[in-house]
């Protein structure tokens, strides 16, 4: 059994928690971060110096932290290779757009759009930099779309390790207040995502805990 450390709010957490959901792994997690604390501790920072989540356990394997390492590991160990191919070029395709999705769509959004529409406070929020960052964002979306058009996921017409990277930033995407351009391909390609139930359970969660107030 995976034991898993990471408030179910948190996005990374929720790309590995939609992972564990599509390989049917048996899991105990524990609320650890932001209101509930407990990644300060002595035995937390013992797992992970960083203090951040989430951290797993897989068995009497050591802690694991990094959730694209996380991410990796269990593709790796569980899933089927249409997901994660045994092939290593094959996997570094797939591996080069979980990267991409990491780095231009996940950190692209998280800190830039959605902690200043979200998390700040409304007298606060910065309505240039949201514009600029939007602006940016979208230069990354439209890559997404072009794939998108020509393929059912992200890589391929296979379901894989990418689309749960590039995936799980879409549903606060397409729920906080922002102006979005009109892309039909990423508009179907979110309509699948939510077909699936382990990303409906782990990925369409509330996040009002996180929103700032006045």
């Amino acid at each position: 059994m995976l034991v898993i450390w990471g408030r179910r709010t948190s996005s990374n957490v929720q790309a590995l928690m939609w992972l564990v959901g599509e390989l049917g792994l048996p899991y105990e997690r524990h609320d650890v971060g932001h209101r509930y604390g407990g990644n300060d501790t002595p035995s937390f920072l013992a797992m992970n110096p960083n203090g951040l989540v989430p951290v797993i356990r897989d068995g009497d394997e050591p802690p694991l932290w990094e959730t694209g390492a996380i991410l990796r590991h269990l593709a790796s160990r569980y899933a089927e290779p249409s997901f994660w191919p045994k092939h290593e070029y094959a996997r570094a395709i797939v591996d080069q757009w979980a990267e991409w999705s990491k780095n231009h769509i996940a950190m692209e959004f998280t800190g830039p759009i959605f902690w200043r529409v979200v998390r700040t406070a409304p007298s606060k929020r910065d309505s240039n930099a949201i514009s600029t960052a939007i602006a940016r964002f979208d230069r990354s979306l439209d890559i997404a779309e072009a794939q998108l058009a020509q393929r059912r996921f992200l890589v391929s017409d296979d379901f894989t390790l990418a689309d749960i990277q590039f995936g799980h930033v879409l549903f606060r995407y397409y729920d906080i207040n922002i102006v979005r351009k009109e892309r039909p391909a990423l508009d179907r390609y979110f309509e699948d995502l939510q077909e699936r139930p382990a990303f409906r359970e782990h990925v369409v969660v509330s996040y009002e805990e996180l929103r700032a107030l006045d």
